[in-house]
Order: C-alpha cells, then structure tokens, then sequence
C-alpha cells in the first residue's frame, strides 16, 4: 500500500451543506477536475470517505 493517495474531484459541491464544502477545501480541492496527491493518514481518509459522492480515487 502506498503511502500517498491521489484524489479528483468530479462532483460539484454546488448544493451541498457548509461542513461538505469545507471538507473539500480542506483536501485542497478547488474547482471540478482538480487533482491533489496526499498523505495516506486515517484523517484523509476519512475526509475522502465523506465526500465519497464527490470525488474519486485515482491510483497510480
């Protein structure tokens, strides 16, 4: 298992609650499209998991 993680997000966040769009900021995601490579930590995971409507894994 690796030790970063890329997420992209794919969904817009339009129309989701303030706790949401503040999780995908603090992913350091911005606009549909954006990549971000990041640490694998139990706390990114978990952010991943919540948004996990808006964004998608990409390996490699």
């Amino acid at each position: 298992m690796s030790d970063t993680i890329r997420v992209k997000l794919v969904n817009s966040p339009i129309g989701t609650n303030k706790r949401v769009r503040a999780t995908v900021r603090g992913l350091g995601l911005g606009k549909v499209g954006s990549q971000r490579e990041l640490k694998r930590t139990a706390a990114v995971e978990g952010m991943i998991r919540r948004l996990k409507h808006l964004v998608a894994v990409v390996e490699g």
